[in-house]
């Protein structure tokens, strides 16, 4: 019976990790530095209409409507536009601000771009993916932890990939 979960268990991360593998080689067009680089229509043809009113217009979804406002399993978050690694579980923490919130970003800072954001009247600093140039959200000096950030990321700019369990 171990042996058999422990080979189901395999089974699901060889899967998991195909899929990851997948995902970055049919919705990439990635140039020598890694960068993703598409056209428009690309984008279009790859992203949901709200997902490319997010990642590609820079718009933002509505507070609290986002699936990973209120997740919690354990994992990472990778752009939704390309596949890149941005946050971990561990980073996340409830803000109560409607969004998904990190205190920091997977690498030592630099999977993330920092951008002036005068929009709205505010001064505010953009998060855009470094990979593919998505538009993520905003990081706010505000957080709870340690680092004092708080990057409050669209739902629709994320996807999921949960941690595969591991047996000693």
């Amino acid at each position: 019976m171990k042996a058999a979960f422990i080979l189901l268990t395999l089974c699901i991360s060889i899967l998991n990790s195909q899929s990851q593998i997948n995902f970055n080689k049919s919705n990439s067009e990635t140039m020598a530095d890694g960068k993703v680089v598409k056209t428009e229509e690309s984008w279009k043809n790859s992203l949901t209409p709200e997902q490319y009113r997010v990642l590609r217009e820079g718009d933002t979804e509505p507070a609290y409507s986002g699936v990973y406002t209120h997740y919690s399993e354990k994992g990472t978050y990778v752009c939704g536009g390309c596949g890149y690694e941005l946050f971990s579980s561990e980073m996340k923490f409830e803000s109560h601000c409607g969004w998904p919130s990190f205190d920091s970003e997977l690498g030592g800072g630099n999977r993330v771009i920092k951008k002036s954001d005068y929009s709205f009247g505010m001064n505010r600093i953009e998060i855009l993916c470094a990979r593919c140039g998505g538009h993520l959200g905003h990081i706010f000096p505000d957080g709870p932890t340690a680092t004092g950030n708080r990057y409050c990321v669209n739902s629709l700019s994320l996807k999921f990939i949960p941690q595969i369990a591991t047996f000693k």
